[in-house]
């Protein structure tokens, strides 16, 4: 694994802060009603992609849930551009046309962002196939969280990927909840990487709130991956702050629980090896805090002084049968 120095954790630090603060913004332009729809936050899990992104390469591809908003930044995607999809701005990824569920960012090997609960694991598994079949060397890393692991769809994609060993890693961000329901509630056992067993798939849990612990983790599967032995089960315990949505009363939990996780917080978990090393000063840190704050400030100008979509756009963006025999849709 590349070697995790001062320099990750500086990066880490900078990149989590702003995950965080971007997606801070995003909820107050959903109270504001400048952002519509749903909204779900990434608030506590921003370990689990810090330590992916140490661990992957440049080929390697990403696809996941409705919680999109930061994944395609830490690949490489303009936030500007991320926030005008939220505000379906022209100048935003899909061109205001996808909005807060489905960021996509091809270019950087983004694939969504997808609506579906577990919508997606196969369509991972499939872009995992395509990689095998054109002999590319890339690992798909497929998302998905602790409701979509009950999903059928799941079962029958492990049984294919395993058996062909597709080089794909299948990630539980497992924050304890699906929706409102502990997962506790939805299976007779709590353990979602024992799922892997039964298809003899090498699984295992991973601590999510230490990105040092995600990046070993996703390591060790990407290479098995990339060497061609197949896939890999990983079963990230995580933990978000939030809601699981905007509109999210979270009756299902207590205050002094979300408390308890914010102890573990990963921000602060970096924040405290840095100074402990000092890899940094308090001053240079506020002086992070303030780009991070400007840097955000950036992003909703931009979304913001952006013009929306023109309505004709609502018509080019639909398959048209150029043999259609009734009635012209323009």
């Amino acid at each position: 694994m590349k070697k995790i120095t001062k320099e990750t954790y500086i990066n880490w630090y900078k990149d989590m802060l702003f995950w965080r603060k971007f997606e801070d913004k995003l909820a107050a332009l959903y109270i504001q009603q400048k952002v519509r729809g749903f909204l779900h936050l990434y608030n506590g899990q921003e370990a689990v992609l810090a330590g992916a992104l140490h661990a992957m390469n440049e080929n390697d591809k990403m696809i996941t849930a409705y919680r999109n908003h930061v994944q395609p930044i830490g690949l490489g995607e303009d936030p500007k551009r991320v926030m005008a999809e939220l505000l379906g701005k022209v100048t935003g990824t899909s061109q205001g046309m996808g909005g807060s569920m489905h960021i996509f960012s091809p270019k950087h090997n983004f694939y969504g962002g997808h609506g579906i609960v577990g919508g997606q694991i196969p369509l991972g598994a499939g872009l995992a196939f395509a990689d095998k079949y054109f002999e590319r060397d890339g690992v798909t890393l497929t998302y998905f969280g602790d409701g979509a692991a009950r999903q059928g769809s799941l079962h029958e994609t492990f049984n294919m990927a395993i058996n062909w060993k597709l080089p794909v890693v299948f990630i539980c961000e497992n924050n304890g909840y699906a929706m409102g329901t502990s997962v506790e509630r939805t299976a007779n056992h709590d353990d979602i990487w024992k799922l892997g067993l039964g298809y003899e798939m090498p699984c295992g849990p991973v601590d999510g709130m230490n990105p040092v612990k995600v990046a070993e983790a996703m390591h060790e599967a990407i290479e098995r991956a990339r060497r061609g032995d197949g896939p890999t089960l990983l079963d990230i315990k995580t933990y978000r702050y939030r809601g699981h949505s905007m509109s999210d009363a979270q009756h299902y939990r207590t205050k002094d629980e979300v408390d308890e996780y914010k102890k573990i917080d990963p921000i602060s978990q970096v924040l405290e090896v840095i100074l402990e090393k000092k890899y940094a000063s308090k001053d240079e840190v506020k002086q992070w805090d303030k780009d991070v704050k400007d840097k955000v400030a950036e992003c909703q100008k931009f979304a913001e002084e952006s013009p929306f979509p023109d309505k004709q756009a609502l018509y080019d963006m639909v398959y048209e049968q150029e043999d259609y025999p009734f009635l012209k849709h323009r």
